[in-house]
């Protein structure tokens, strides 16, 4: 089991004590009280969201891994929002919504919250959402873009595993890609499998309705549903040259690289990465 150090946590903070102590360090940080005064600390529950958008078409992925059978982004299933919230409410289900606009369809939404002023460049267009049901998980990764992340939670509970950059030599990271091998339990790691998460610094948070986790630039991270819940995320570019220039190469080179490898070789192609992905790691382990 990983031994986990605990982020800090404010009621609230002002421009300058995020800008300087969380940003600049880039250290994350949960902020208990920042919506407070939006509308939507009362307004978003399941009810709300049904009301508001019971009606779009929405995609749904579940927890099982990458597959070369598929495309990449594809969908698991498509239903309607409210028939999708009848379905979390009725008992567990691995169906998440993932990094999805939903306020681009629903834009009433927007008039709900407010871009908080962090000293932060947030991109105006790009608030996404992410649902799930009590048990699901969205797997180990960090954001391509390797954005700064300010992560809202609401209408639940939800933990958080996350991870500093500095450790990712030693997360089995598959190469081309953001995520590690799908195939490691996170909740109860198994040391002699894969011996190099025994140097991992793990950080775990519990984030209630309401509260804001800010995740720094490329920070690993690890999500569970305690309990039907939603959440909105809000990002900024990386600012740090060395993640600015990664971020576009992720984006626009190893991104584009990696689906024409799985498109031209399949479940070859996935499997090399996946052996890649320990021998890599084992020559780090090998170098200590």
């Amino acid at each position: 089991m990983f031994k986990y150090k605990d982020v800090q946590r404010v009621e609230r903070i002002s421009k300058d004590d995020f800008y300087h102590n969380f940003y600049k360090t880039q250290t994350p940080v949960v902020v208990e009280k920042l919506t407070e005064d939006w509308p939507a600390y009362k307004k978003w529950n399941f009810d709300y969201i049904k009301e508001i958008a019971g009606d779009k078409i929405v995609p749904l992925y579940n927890n099982d891994p990458v597959s070369a059978d598929k495309k990449v982004n594809e969908p698991d299933a498509r239903m309607k929002m409210s028939e999708y919230i009848d379905l979390l409410l009725k008992g567990p289900t691995d169906l998440r919504i993932f990094l999805f606009n939903l306020l681009k369809q629903a834009p009433s939404l927007q008039n709900d919250f407010s871009f908080p002023d962090l000293g932060l460049n947030l991109f105006k267009s790009l608030p996404m959402l992410f649902f799930g049901g009590a048990g699901s998980n969205v797997f180990m990764h960090f954001d391509i873009d390797l954005a700064n992340i300010l992560h809202f939670h609401f209408a639940g509970e939800k933990q958080c595993i996350l991870v500093p950059p500095g450790d990712t030599k030693y997360m089995y990271k598959l190469p081309y890609a953001n995520i590690c091998r799908e195939d490691i339990d996170f909740d109860n790691p198994d040391f002699e499998k894969w011996p190099a998460l025994k140097y991992v610094n793990t950080y775990k948070v519990h984030l209630s309705h309401g509260e804001m986790l800010y995740m720094p630039e490329g920070w690993w991270h690890y999500m569970q549903y305690l309990t039907p819940g939603f959440s909105m995320s809000l990002r900024s570019l990386a600012k740090r040259p060395a993640n600015f220039t990664n971020a576009v190469l992720n984006l626009f080179v190893k991104r584009n690289y990696d689906n024409y490898m799985r498109k031209k070789h399949g479940k070859k192609w996935l499997d090399s990465k996946n052996e890649k992905a320990i021998i890599n790691t084992n020559k780090v382990l090998q170098s200590l």
